[in-house]
């Protein structure tokens, strides 16, 4: 991925709702200047949810997406209003379309309920003006997606949606000052993508440098050799989590040591909740059932990290038969009473209400949460020490 290129998970998600033939399809198109949708007078033609990443001005990157038919019907419209509801978790603004020439159903109204219950903020485009005349609406805008009358509008109006992140947190800017050293380590093996650094990697550096200071890469393997010639004691060590065990007896005690994931996990906003749940760990025992979720999807190594080396370390830590389960992508189990603990990459390819999500749903199942790296790190027993940078977090390590 290029250093240049926004990923999914920093841009702005936009839902399109709506029931069938109410033109969410054409608005889409409309919208985005773009033939993103299959568009019919045939209900129903919308079956997936359908996703592009794109610049849009005056937003900036964003994902839009398309959904089926929330009033579908049948044992596959069933299946489809499920994956509808599905987009929910992850956007950040939703459009409704409703047919203007018709008005809002009841249908409209349980999407309206389900935006206001999950906060999230959102537009009603009355479509179809070219049929129904234009009109104003307390809550929305008149448009056609025929003639493209106010879709501009329609655009500056989700704009204005949108939270301003101009003063959002950071990766580890906030942890450094200008000029200082930071010393970030990467090992090089088989599992990693040729050819670039994995996108946290990819975040860090960026961030360093947005605040002036200095970061430093290297191999775990010359990692000694790298503090030697610097000659002066970095202000910060970030290691890939899979690393701890080498970096931990190299790095001295007086230099914090952190890693990509915890990290992430704190800009995802789910640090705190990742190492309360580490401690679960401990509790693990024959029959425990363990879901390692991913974001993202990938071919998967011979050593892959959730489907390999953390079953293999948990299985060592707690002497227990644990049985496994994992997910990618989206595909993230409906149902998680079902299990003990979930350990869940960083999330940088998802976005932060998606991860919210998640880590919400686990809680009100009762199932401790925590992320990849603050697991690897309780397992090694420096997980209070790879949080000496957040002092308050490091209370709560038990």
């Amino acid at each position: 991925m290029s250093l240049n290129a926004t990923p999914s998970g920093e841009r702005v998600h936009i839902g399109f709702f709506g029931r069938r033939n109410a033109g969410k399809s054409s608005v889409v198109n409309a919208f985005t200047n773009q033939p993103l949708s299959v568009v019919s007078d045939v209900k129903g033609t919308t079956t997936d949810p359908v996703s592009k990443a794109m610049e849009l001005l005056p937003l900036g990157p964003v994902m839009i997406i398309d959904t089926p038919g929330f009033d579908d019907e049948g044992a596959l419209g069933e299946e489809r209003v499920r994956r509808a509801k599905q987009v929910l978790r992850r956007v950040d603004i939703a459009v409704l379309v409703v047919d203007g020439t018709i008005g809002k159903t009841a249908a409209d109204d349980e999407l309206i309920g389900i935006f206001r219950q999950r906060d999230i903020p959102y537009v009603v485009a009355y479509n179809k003006s070219d049929l129904a005349g234009e009109k104003e609406y307390a809550d929305g805008v008149s448009v056609s997606a025929v003639n493209k009358t106010n879709i501009e509008l329609l655009k500056e109006t989700v704009a204005h949606l949108v939270k301003d992140t101009s003063d959002s947190a950071h990766l580890c800017a906030d942890l450094v000052d200008p000029g200082d050293l930071a010393v970030l380590v990467v090992p090089i093996d088989k599992a990693a993508p040729k050819g670039r650094l994995i996108l946290p990697q990819q975040q860090t550096i960026r961030d360093l440098l947005d605040k002036g200071a200095v970061p430093v890469v290297c191999r775990d393997c010359e990692l000694s050799l790298t503090l030697e010639k610097l000659g002066t004691q970095p202000k910060l060590v970030i290691t890939d989590s899979q690393a701890f065990g080498t970096v931990k007896d190299i790095v001295p005690e007086s230099v914090p040591l952190t890693s990509f994931s915890i990290l992430m996990a704190r800009y995802k906003g789910f640090l705190k909740t990742a190492v309360s749940g580490a401690a679960a760990i401990k509790s693990l025992k024959d029959g425990s059932r363990v879901l390692i979720a991913e974001g993202c999807t990938h071919h998967r190594q011979c050593d892959d990290i959730g489907t390999v080396k953390l079953p293999r370390m948990l299985g060592k830590f707690t002497d227990s038969d644990i049985s496994i389960e994992t997910s990618s992508g989206r595909d993230f189990p409906e149902d998680l009473s079902q299990y003990d603990l979930i350990i869940h990459c960083g999330g940088c390819m998802l976005n932060e209400r998606e991860v919210a999500y998640r880590r919400r749903y686990a809680e009100e199942c009762g199932v401790p949460f925590t992320n990849y790296g603050t697991a690897l790190a309780y397992m090694q027993g420096i997980l209070k020490r790879t949080l000496s940078v957040f002092p308050d977090l490091q209370r709560i390590v038990e």
